[in-house]
């Protein structure tokens, strides 16, 4: 079985571009509670990166890693400002399959209790301003 998967792995990465390999990435991001932490945060409209490190109580490094995931799969986009990065969910040019996973993953975690909680913290880290938010990630560092 083992020497079956190293084959796979070998065989995959020769494939560039197939629907296999797309709802692979969908999969793997949507595995993680954290990745859907923040999704759902990014429904009610684009948080900085610092202000996303702040909901999810994380490392940086692992929230940027948790969101270049979700940007591979097609679920998020980023945008740089200056020296910010600010993420919102995917729209424009998404496949269809991706909306409707999205559409899917939203509506089954909408009544979710920390995703209620998150709804009532997040006007509160969306007024702090992200100066502050990073400084104090680089302090903890």
């Amino acid at each position: 079985m083992i020497r079956h998967l190293t084959k796979y792995k070998k065989i995959m990465p020769l494939v560039p571009h197939s629907p296999l390999r797309d709802f692979a990435r969908l999969a793997k991001a949507l595995g993680d509670p954290h990745r859907l932490h923040a999704l759902m945060a990014l429904r009610s409209g684009e948080l900085c990166l610092c202000a996303l490190i702040a909901l999810l109580r994380l490392a940086p490094s692992t929230v940027s890693k948790h969101m270049q995931l979700l940007e591979l799969a097609g679920l998020i986009t980023p945008r740089k400002s200056d020296c910010w990065v600010h993420y919102r969910l995917a729209t424009r040019g998404t496949p269809p399959n991706v909306r409707a996973i999205l559409r899917s993953v939203t509506a089954a975690l909408a009544h979710d209790p920390l995703v209620a909680a998150d709804a009532r913290r997040l006007p509160h880290i969306r007024s702090v301003d992200a100066r502050k938010l990073a400084a104090c990630y680089r302090k903890r560092s």
